[in-house]
């Protein structure tokens, strides 16, 4: 198992980082999904929005390690049997996944954090709130996340999707080699 990228695949760290931003962000999305229709008596009523919140700490954590990762790793080299315009377009779409996962993260340390107070993280710490009370913040915040969870959610889907129709219908190795461990190739 090879930790670092070469010029043919994703490391096991890039990959596994990849696939745990993934797993996190469709959790995050099915959690809050959930959430907005618990009534105040329900038990999950303050527990869901604990886990939502920690996770989303953990997640920007993640993000942030994936992309000091990112930029101190070399770049597998793009396949040759895909296109100029497929090539820019990953490259636009990893560019927009990361905007979107980003506005999502910072909306909702916004939402979580307007009243002032600290987000706990599972109770292990402590995130403060940067922006004190500001009256009416949580709306706005919570407008721009719920738009930039879906557009997230639904250009993901979008992006998992091209990586199935590379495995199943072109049946080249852009997905396999985002794998964490190597599997036998085609090529």
């Amino acid at each position: 198992m090879q930790l670092r990228n070469s010029p043919r695949r994703f490391g096991a760290v890039h990959a596994t980082l990849h696939w745990l931003v993934a797993l996190a962000v469709f959790g995050l999305f099915g959690l809050g999904y959930y959430m907005v229709d618990l009534g105040y008596y329900d038990e999950l009523y303050r527990l869901a929005p604990h886990i939502h919140r920690s996770v989303g700490i953990l997640l920007l954590i993640t993000v942030l390690l994936r992309l000091v990762w990112r930029l101190a790793d070399t770049r597998p080299s793009a396949l040759g049997s895909h296109s100029p315009a497929e090539i820019l377009s990953a490259r636009v779409v990893h560019g927009v996944l990361y905007l979107l996962l980003f506005t999502a993260m910072f909306s909702g340390y916004l939402i979580s954090t307007a009243d002032g107070s600290a987000i706990r993280v599972f109770n292990w710490f402590e995130v403060p709130s940067v922006t004190g009370r500001i009256k009416g913040m949580e709306d706005i915040a919570g407008d721009v996340h719920y738009w930039a969870t879906w557009g997230l959610v639904v250009l993901a889907s979008l992006h998992g999707l091209a990586a199935i129709k590379h495995h199943f219908v072109d049946r080249d190795d852009t997905l396999r080699r985002m794998l964490p461990v190597a599997l036998k190739g085609r090529g």
